[in-house]
C-alpha cells in the first residue's frame, strides 16, 4: 500500500507539473531571446478558455488544441509589437495581457454559454483521454519496474508526453541548431548579432511565437486534458509559477523540468495534506495547504534567486544602430 501511495503521488506530480513544465519552456524561448514575459499566466488563460470553447462545440479535442494554440499566439504576437516593434515595458505589457485574458474570458464564457463564465462540460471526443502503452497490462506485476512502467509511464494524456519530449527538444534547438545559437546570443548582445547581418526583430518574434505555441498547449493541457472543461481563473497563478520554476532553474531547459516536477510534487503534496491529520494539531486548514505551494515557492526564489543569471539584454528593447 505504501508504494501504491507513493506511485499515486508521483503521478499526480507528472500531472500538476506538465503545464508548468510547457509555460516555462515557452518563457525559455521567449526570455532567451532577450523579450521577457511575465504575460504567461494570460495566455495559458486565453488558451484554456479558446480551446475548451472549440472543443464544446465541435467536440474534438484536437480542434480545441488549434484554437487554444491560436489564441495564445495572438497574444504573444500582441506583447511582441508592444515590446519588440514598438519597444514598450515588456513587464506592462505582460501584466496588461492578464489582465485582459482574465476579464475576457469571463465576459466571453457568459455571453456564450451563460454559466457564470464557465464552458459545458467535455464529453469524452473532446478531451485528450489517457494512453494505454503497449505491454503496460503484461507487465503491471513484475516488481518495481513494471509496477511504475504501468501505473506511471503508461495512462497519461498526449499532451503530457508531449511536454516532456519538449525538455530534450528544446536542449538540442538551444545548444545544437544554429537558431539556438543567434537566439541566445540575441538575447546576450543584440547588437553582435545585429551586425552579423541576422535580424534582431525576426529573431525575437519567432521566439514568442514558439512562446505562443507552448502556452498555448499548456491552457489547452488544463482546460481539455486535466479537467474537462474551462473554469473562471482556472490557471491559479500557475503561469508566475513556473516563471519562478524558470529563474529558479537558471533559464536552463534541463533544469526547468526538474524545477516543474518541484513544484509540482509540493502542489500534490499539499493537495493529500488536505485530508491527512497530524498529531498534536489535527486537521490542518485548507486555505494553509492551498497556500502552501505559493510560499514555498517564494522561500525557495528567496534562497536561490540570488544564484541565476538572466540574459543580459532581458527586457531592454534593441536600438539599431545608425
Amino acid at each position: 500500500m505504501e508504494l501504491l501511495g507513493l506511485l499515486n503521488l508521483l503521478d499526480s506530480t507528472i500531472r500538476l507539473s506538465t503545464p508548468l513544465l510547457f509555460a516555462a519552456l515557452a518563457g525559455l524561448y521567449s526570455e532567451r531571446s532577450g523579450v521577457f514575459d511575465i504575460g504567461l499566466e494570460g495566455k495559458m488563460l486565453a488558451a484554456a478558455f479558446a480551446s475548451a470553447a472549440v472543443a464544446a462545440l465541435s467536440q474534438n479535442a484536437f480542434a480545441g488544441l488549434a484554437a487554444g494554440i491560436g489564441v495564445a499566439v495572438v497574444f504573444s504576437l500582441v506583447h511582441g509589437l508592444a515590446s519588440i516593434t514598438y519597444r514598450g515595458n515588456q513587464i506592462v505589457s505582460g501584466v496588461a495581457l492578464n489582465f485582459i485574458a482574465s476579464g475576457l474570458t469571463i465576459i466571453l464564457g457568459a455571453a456564450w454559454f451563460g454559466q457564470g463564465g464557465n464552458t459545458p462540460t467535455l464529453s469524452q471526443s473532446g478531451r485528450f483521454l489517457d494512453i494505454a502503452l503497449p505491454g503496460a497490462e503484461a507487465v503491471k506485476d513484475v516488481p518495481v519496474l513494471g509496477f511504475v512502467y504501468s501505473g506511471l509511464v503508461s495512462g497519461q494524456n498526449l499532451l503530457v508526453y508531449l511536454a516532456f519530449l519538449a525538455v530534450p527538444f528544446t536542449w538540442w534547438v538551444l545548444y545544437r541548431t544554429r537558431f539556438g545559437l543567434r537566439l541566445r546570443a540575441v538575447g546576450e548582445n543584440p547588437g553582435a548579432v545585429d551586425t552579423a547581418g541576422i535580424s534582431v526583430t525576426w529573431l525575437r518574434y519567432r521566439a514568442v511565437i514558439i512562446c505562443g505555441v507552448l502556452t498555448g498547449m499548456a491552457g489547452t493541457y488544463l482546460a481539455i486534458a486535466q479537467s474537462a472543461g474551462f473554469a473562471r481563473e482556472m490557471t491559479a497563478g500557475r503561469g508566475y509559477i513556473a516563471l519562478a520554476a524558470l529563474i529558479f532553474a537558471n533559464w536552463k531547459p534541463v533544469p526547468v523540468m526538474f524545477a516543474c516536477l518541484l513544484f509540482g510534487f509540493l502542489d500534490a503534496a499539499s493537495i493529500r495534506l488536505q485530508t491527512t491529520e497530524l498529531p498534536l494539531i489535527g486537521q490542518i486548514p485548507p486555505q494553509l495547504v492551498q497556500a502552501l505551494p505559493y510560499i514555498l515557492t517564494v522561500i525557495l526564489l528567496a534562497g536561490f534567486v540570488g544564484k541565476s543569471h538572466p540574459p543580459k539584454a532581458g527586457g531592454v528593447p534593441y536600438v539599431k544602430e545608425r
